[in-house]
Order: structure tokens, then sequence, then C-alpha cells
């Protein structure tokens, strides 16, 4: 038996999630099915981390243990014909024997566009919130450096029973203006240990009251300290969030293609608070 790694991209916007679930169509679902016309297995594909409908993916990482004697190239060239348009395989690696997708890993990445245009461009309709109006960027930065560390998130959390611990530990976070279509949008990005049920989603929507003078600094510090989720904003839409990476311990994924942002860094920069790029 082998372990294979799939590095994977899709867009979440015709998809019930990304785990698998009865009669609704979802990423498991469709890697799967992909996988058994590709090697005439019926394997269960693992992903690193859950995302809810609507919410994509350009650095998702999935595992499966497979006898399949097919080459890595074989696989990452059969897997992209048999899948649909809106999923691709982006790299193939072979894994340690023990690899685990979701619990060998020990960060994860999340980016969530926000479009401050006038009016919304239709292109960018599933891949970023449209706010039409002005934003205290430099406020909103403050607020989320208020995250970084190891907190009770349970402020920024859909309670569930498989939730036994609400703290999580976050390592940086950023605002970042990005260009795209000519168009700048503003980039909300965390890297944590692990996240919560919604709590991307429910942290951007809380800072949009901090963005728009509806909440202070403080009070957004407060909302964190007071760990109940009545006290935060609602839970921004899901179609402006993406898992952008997951990142594991050296030596266990040997990719096809070396990665751009390499799965095996332990430590990341520390990035700036509010970032201007081009």
């Amino acid at each position: 038996m082998r372990t294979i790694a799939l590095l994977l991209a899709y867009d979440g916007t015709d998809f019930a999630g990304s785990q698998w679930q009865t009669d609704v169509r979802t990423v498991q679902g469709a890697i799967e099915a992909a996988w058994e016309a590709l090697t005439q297995e019926q394997r269960r594909i693992v992903l690193a981390g859950r995302t809810d409908a609507g919410v994509h993916a350009s650095g998702q990482v999935a595992h499966v243990q497979t006898a399949t004697r097919h080459s890595l190239a074989t696989i990452w060239r059969g897997l992209n014909a048999h899948l649909p348009t809106d999923v691709t395989v982006q790299n193939v690696g072979e894994a340690v024997r023990d690899f685990h997708a979701r619990y060998s890993a020990i960060e994860r990445e999340y980016r969530y566009v926000i479009d401050c245009a006038p009016a919304p461009l239709p292109q960018l309709r599933h891949q970023a919130l449209h706010y039409a109006g002005t934003l205290d960027v430099t406020a909103m930065a403050t607020a989320l450096k208020l995250l970084e560390g190891t907190h009770d998130f349970a402020a920024f959390t859909t309670a569930t029973p498989s939730q036994r611990s609400t703290v999580r530990t976050m390592y940086w976070t950023r605002i970042v203006e990005r260009v795209w279509f000519d168009r700048r949008l503003l980039a909300i990005e965390l890297a944590a240990n692990a996240f919560l049920q919604h709590m991307v989603r429910m942290i951007v929507g809380t800072l949009l009251l901090v963005g728009r003078g509806r909440m202070t600094v403080d009070q957004f510090g407060e909302v964190l300290a007071g760990r109940d989720r009545r006290l935060a904003g609602p839970t921004a839409p899901a179609h402006g969030l993406t898992l952008t990476a997951v990142r594991y311990p050296p030596g266990l994924i040997r990719w096809v293609e070396p990665l751009e942002r390499q799965q095996g860094a332990t430590k990341v920069e520390q990035p700036s608070s509010y970032v201007h790029e081009e």
C-alpha cells in the first residue's frame, strides 16, 4: 500500500461543501469518483480541512491509501482527466506511510477577499464579497492583531459536539491590497494551527463592524475575551473565502513538482499588519 498526497484547488460555488454527503455534490465525492474511474479502486479520500458550501480552495491537501501501481505523473494527469472543471489536482506526491492530511498538518491559511468598489464586478461575484463603502483598514488591521497567539475563539464559531476545545493558536494575520481584474481588493489573511467551524467568516463579519465604525478595536478585543458568540458580528458570506495553504513538517511528502510555497515549511515570516501590494 502507498500513501498518495494530492494538492487540490476548487471553486466551491456549485459544491455543497468539501466533505462527502449523501445525494449532494461535494469535493470529496468528485475526487473519489475520479479516483475509482482511474484506478478501479473504491477508496476514501481524506481532506486536510473541511470547507463549507461556497468556500473555495487553492491549497487544499488530501491523501489516499492505495495499491495502484500508477506513477505519480499518471495519477496527476488521470485524475484531472476525470474531474469536473471546477476542481483540479495541482500536484501529486508520495507521502510517508503514516501521513494523514488532517492530523499531520501543523498550519492552515485562509484568505477572505472584499471588493469595496461602488459597483460589483460580475467576474468576482463568486470570489469576493462586495461592500460599496469606505472601510477603516487601519483599525481593522489593529483589531486583527489581537487574534495572534493562543486564545479561546469560542466567540467566533458555531459550537458543535466535535469541537472539544475552542482554543487555537493564530500564527499571523494581515490585511493586504491585491489587484485582480484591474481592481484593488482587500484581502484578510490568517494562519493558525487549526480553525473552528465558520471561524474565519465570523472574524471577518466582526472586522467589518470595526471597519464601518460600528465597533471599536477595544470592543473587538472584548468580543474575543468574552468568548460569547452573541457579542460578535454576523457570519460573512462563504463565497469570499479561500483555503490557500496547508503546511506540514518537512519530509512527509515528496511532491512531483517543487511548490512555490513549500508544504514543509515550519516557520512563516511575520508579515506586517497592513501591506499594500501591486
